[in-house]
């Protein structure tokens, strides 16, 4: 049975709760961590291979700042996103400018690792 170890950040915390949450992660001893857009941008992680977005961000700058938490350094990482019905428009946005293709999540996820 696998175990994981999870934490989370978010505004509402003070700045030293905050710190001692990414040093954790950054050391590997918190190996899942949930935050709001707090993290979308200027956090330096090295190991991230996984971004889940639990809601689509709203603007094109948004999305490359969060999904851009992994893969980085030139390794391989995934970003998932859910989403309604309603945000497609802005999915299709995306594709378009940024030219890449986002495809819809297999049903086999070992796949994308």
């Amino acid at each position: 049975e696998d175990k994981h170890t999870v934490s989370r950040i978010h505004g509402d915390m003070d700045q030293a709760q905050r710190d001692e949450i990414m040093y954790a992660f950054r050391k590997g001893a918190t190996r899942i961590l949930i935050s709001t857009d707090l993290l979308a941008r200027g956090i330096d992680v090295q190991n991230v291979s996984l971004v889940i977005n639990f809601d689509f961000p709203k603007s094109l700058e948004q999305y490359l700042h969060r999904i851009g938490r992994s893969g980085r350094f030139g390794r391989k990482g995934v970003a998932i996103n859910f989403m309604t019905d309603e945000e497609g428009p802005l999915l299709e946005e995306c594709r378009e400018y940024y030219g890449t293709q986002i495809d819809e999540l297999p049903e086999e996820l070992e796949s994308l690792f």
